[in-house]
């Protein structure tokens, strides 16, 4: 577990970077309408949300509140990987290196 617990965190930094780095040098529309006129570029944006969309699944089971579970969704959505590191992250350290309470979490 604390492979995984460190594997978390560098995805959270690495996000951290790479999303800081995106907001001071590109531009997001103007890029954004080059990425959705490329074939390979819908496509990317497709798996990218299908992953988004599971991984979002795993959330709904795992979580008791609504208003978390949507919350947590939306950063998922709009914040991609680095959500994602982050909530593997918490999952992992309210586990307490119990593999059934991580993915199951209220429901183990």
């Amino acid at each position: 577990m604390n492979v995984a617990k460190i594997l978390t965190i560098l995805g959270v930094l690495a996000m951290t970077a790479v999303i800081g780095y995106a907001f001071i040098a590109g531009d997001f529309a103007a890029e954004g309408a080059i990425l959705t006129s490329l074939p390979w570029g819908i496509v990317s944006l497709v798996d990218l949300y299908v992953g988004f969309t599971l991984f979002s699944a795993w959330i709904v089971y795992r979580e008791k509140s609504i208003p978390v579970t949507a919350l947590w969704i939306l950063a998922v959505m709009t914040l991609g990987a680095f959500a994602i590191s982050l909530y593997a992250f918490l999952a992992l350290r309210a586990s307490q290196g119990n593999p059934q309470k991580f993915f199951m979490g209220n429901r183990a």
